[in-house]
C-alpha cells in the first residue's frame, strides 16, 4: 500500500475532514507540526499509521526533519494544507525527488516576491513597495497614492493589515503591525519555515472594489476566488468562490461557492487568474487566487496561494461539485490517473450551494457589537430563521466550545479574533447569502450576553 506523509499546521481545510479524504486513497502518516485540534485528535491515532509530535529541537531545520521521515517511513509522496508549511514541503519534495509545488513556491507565499512577479509580466494589481522598516514605510508611502495597505509579506487570513490614510498614521500602523505579527507567530499562526519571516511587509495602494457591476443581486463583496489545482506545470481552474463584503481593514467574513458570476465575467476572471498562476510557475500543487472586481469591468490580482483555499471551500467544492480536490491532488501525486476538469465549473452546473462564515463580534455594517456575548451553537439554530432547504452546522475544530466568550473583534488581528466557523448548505448561492445576513445580523441579540464579572475579566 502506498504511503503519503501529511504535514499538519495550523490554516487550510480542516484536519478532520483532510485527514479523511488522504486516508482514503493511502496509509497516511501525520508529522503534526501543531497541536492537533481536541476534536480530532482520536480520530486522527486511529485514522494514522502513525503521528509524530518533533520536539523543538527537530524543528529547527524543518526540511530536514521532513525529508528524514519521510525516508523512515518509505513515503511515496508528501502534502499540506497549510499556507505555513507549504515551503517547507516544496523544498523537502525536491530533496526526495518527489512530485511537489516546486522550487517557486516561495514567489507564492512571499507577497513581496509574488508582486515582482506581477509587475515583471505586466499583470494588473494595486501598485506596491516592499518594506522592511519604518522608514521604508515613509518612504514608500511619498511614492504611492493614499489610502495605503500595509500588510505582512508572509501572513494568512488578513492578520497584520492596517489601512493609512495620511503619512502622520505610518509610525503607529508599523508599530501594530509588527505586534500583531508577533502574537500570531505565540499562536502558531506563522510562518514555520523561514526565520524573522514576521519582520517583513509590503504596502499597496487600496484599488477600489465594485461588485455591482458583476453580480445581479446586491450584497456581495468586491472579490471573487479562483480555485483549481497546478498539475505538472499546467492550471486547471476548477470553480470560482464568492465573498460576502470584508470586515474592515479586509477581514473575510464568509465564502460561498460557487459564485454566481454570467459565463462571460467567469472565463474574464479565470483568464487573469491563469496569467498570474502561470507567471510563478508552479509544480504540482492547489490553487487559491484571490481577484478584486472594479468597475467598467476592471481586475486586479491581490494574491495567490500554492494551496487549497482555506477554512470550508475545499469541502464546499466537494459538496456542490462533487469533486474531492484533497484525493485527486493526493492520487496524482501517487502517480495514479486523474481526470481533472476540461474547465471550471459554473453555477448552473452546481448542486445547491454551499458556504462558510467566520464568526466575529461584529454586525452587517462592520460595527462592534455594543456588549460582549457567550458563543452559544444550540441558542443560533434555536432562533435564527433560515430559508426553506437550507441548514446550519458548525465546525467543531474551527471553533470555540459553546459558553465561550466570544473575542472582541480586532481589526489588526483578523481571523485570529474569529469565534467560530459555520457552514450553511442551501438551494443556491444568494440563498446562502440571504441566510448569512440574517444570521450575522440576529447573533449580537441571540447569542447570551457575557455576565459583567466575566467582561470585566
Amino acid at each position: 500500500m502506498s504511503k503519503v506523509l501529511f504535514v499538519h499546521a495550523k490554516g487550510g481545510p480542516p484536519l478532520g475532514y483532510a485527514l479523511s479524504r488522504v486516508a482514503a486513497r493511502s496509509a497516511v502518516h501525520l508529522l503534526a507540526l501543531s497541536a492537533l485540534p481536541p476534536t480530532v485528535a482520536a480520530s486522527a491515532e486511529r485514522r494514522c499509521a502513525s503521528v509524530l509530535i518533533p520536539t523543538e529541537q527537530e524543528r529547527h531545520d524543518l526540511v530536514a526533519l521532513i525529508v528524514g521521515h519521510a525516508q523512515a517511513i518509505g513515503a511515496d509522496a508528501v502534502v499540506t494544507f497549510s499556507e505555513y508549511a507549504v515551503v517547507a514541503v516544496a523544498e523537502a519534495c525536491e530533496k526526495l525527488g518527489l512530485a511537489g509545488a516546486g522550487n517557486s513556491c516561495v514567489a507564492a507565499r512571499d507577497k513581496r516576491m509574488m508582486r515582482r512577479t506581477w509587475h515583471e509580466r505586466g499583470i494588473a494589481q494595486p501598485r506596491f513597495r516592499p518594506v522592511a522598516t519604518e522608514r521604508d514605510l515613509h518612504d514608500a508611502a511619498a511614492k504611492l497614492t493614499f489610502p495605503l495597505l500595509l500588510k505582512a509579506a508572509w501572513s494568512a487570513g488578513s492578520t497584520a493589515h492596517r489601512i493609512l490614510r495620511t503619512p502622520q498614521e505610518a509610525p503607529a500602523a508599523w508599530e501594530q503591525a509588527r505586534h500583531v505579527m508577533a502574537e500570531s507567530a505565540q499562536l502558531g499562526y506563522a510562518e514555520l519555515h523561514v526565520a524573522d519571516a514576521g519582520a517583513d511587509f509590503l504596502v499597496e495602494e487600496i484599488v477600489q472594489g465594485s461588485a455591482g457591476e458583476w453580480f445581479e443581486e446586491p450584497g456581495w463583496g468586491d472579490y471573487v476566488s479562483v480555485e483549481g489545482v497546478v498539475i505538472d506545470g499546467t492550471f486547471h481552474p476548477v470553480c470560482l468562490s464568492g465573498r460576502m463584503p470584508t470586515v474592515a481593514p479586509f477581514t473575510e467574513r464568509a465564502g460561498i461557492t460557487p459564485a454566481p458570476l454570467p459565463p462571460a465575467a467567469q472565463e474574464r476572471v479565470i483568464a487573469l487568474a491563469r496569467d498570474a498562476v502561470d507567471a510563478l510557475e508552479l509544480g504540482n500543487c492547489g490553487i487559491h487566487t484571490e481577484i478584486k472586481l472594479g468597475a467598467d469591468g476592471r481586475m486586479w490580482v491581490i494574491e495567490t496561494a500554492a494551496r487549497f483555499g482555506g477554512a470550508m471551500t475545499v469541502p464546499q467544492i466537494e459538496e456542490v461539485f462533487g469533486l474531492d480536490l484533497i484525493g485527486m491532488l493526493v492520487d496524482h501525486l501517487l502517480g495514479k490517473p486523474v481526470s481533472w476538469p476540461a474547465r471550471a465549473r459554473t453555477p448552473e452546473e452546481a448542486r445547491g450551494a454551499a458556504g462558510s462564515l467566520v464568526v466575529l463580534a461584529v454586525d452587517g455594517a462592520g460595527d462592534a457589537w455594543q456588549d460582549r456575548r457567550v458563543w452559544d451553537f444550540p441558542a443560533v439554530t434555536a432562533a435564527v430563521p433560515l430559508s426553506d432547504g437550507s441548514s446550519l452546522t458548525v465546525v467543531g475544530e474551527n471553533s470555540l466550545p459553546d459558553g465561550t466568550p466570544v473575542p472582541v473583534y480586532d481589526p489588526a488581528a483578523g481571523a485570529n479574533t474569529m469565534a467560530a466557523l459555520c457552514l450553511l448548505s442551501a438551494t443556491d448561492p444568494q440563498t446562502v447569502l440571504h441566510d448569512f445576513r440574517t444570521l450575522v445580523d440576529a447573533l449580537p441579540q441571540i447569542l447570551p450576553a457575557l455576565g459583567a464579572e466575566e467582561a470585566r475579566s
